[in-house]
């Protein structure tokens, strides 16, 4: 889809991506070869300039990442796929007015890691920093927020797909486990019903020296990382079909 891709230039919206996908100029590549004009010789010439650009910034995310809007930035998915983490957060709700982080997990496609406080909450800044592309649930206005305030000078990936918003888009709406029933992902048997303030009380009776209930708010966890991706490649998919049929 990236290389598909032309709304990143500038001057060049919807309708003008449109017309060049009508033209049968699927690729940059095709693009640049063409022989006749598009629009003008002018725009033509200044959007092959910034389409060599493109290619030779071909795996620099953060090209990309100022180039598209933050509706757009899905297409990187395909071509960056492999230098992607899911990643959520569970805290302490505020439970007796206590705002603290208490498990993360990431999950890069193959692996699941977590990080919980008290144990090894301070080695998640080294991880999450080997990733270019970082995927959550509302983390926009959750998860990341609240992990730049927990670490003052964190370096998080540089590009971020927020799938609350992309699956909205697609006509899903509610919370993350709301979606997943309806799509029939499914969750382990003993955490199946567990909700975020579940979560809070399981951290709780950890404290309280229950090491079974910490097993189980990590496994919660991993399943919040782990569904994210089904979700965001049925959204991948849904879009690129939506986008393309303009």
């Amino acid at each position: 889809m990236l290389e598909r891709t032309f709304i990143h230039i500038p001057g060049v919206g919807p309708k003008s991506e449109k017309a060049i996908w009508n033209r049968g100029i699927e690729s940059w590549d095709k693009f640049i070869q063409y022989p006749d004009t598009i629009f003008s010789s002018p725009k033509d010439s200044y959007i092959r300039q910034e389409l060599m650009e493109s290619k030779r910034h071909r795996h620099d995310i953060r090209f990309f990442r100022e180039r598209l809007s933050s509706q757009d930035i899905w297409r990187v998915f395909g071509s960056f796929r492999q230098r992607a983490v899911y990643l959520d957060i569970e805290t302490t709700g505020g439970y007796q007015g206590i705002n603290d982080i208490t498990v993360i997990g990431l999950y890069d496609g193959v692996q699941y890691y977590s990080f919980v406080n008290g144990r090894n909450l301070e080695d998640f800044e080294s991880a999450i920093s080997s990733y270019e592309l970082v995927i959550t649930f509302n983390g926009s206005t959750f998860d990341l927020p609240f992990i730049r305030k927990w670490f003052r000078h964190i370096d998080l990936p540089p590009a971020h797909i927020d799938l609350r918003f992309l699956l909205r888009r697609i006509g899903y709406s509610g919370g993350l486990k709301k979606i997943e029933k309806e799509l029939g992902i499914s969750r382990a048997h003993d955490i199946s019903d567990l909700n975020g303030y579940d979560a809070v009380l399981l951290w709780k009776a950890h404290e309280w020296g229950d090491q079974e209930a910490l097993d189980r708010l990590v496994e919660y966890n991993r399943a919040d990382v782990v569904n994210l991706e089904p979700l965001m490649e049925l959204c991948y998919e849904k879009m690129k079909a939506m986008v393309l049929s303009r």
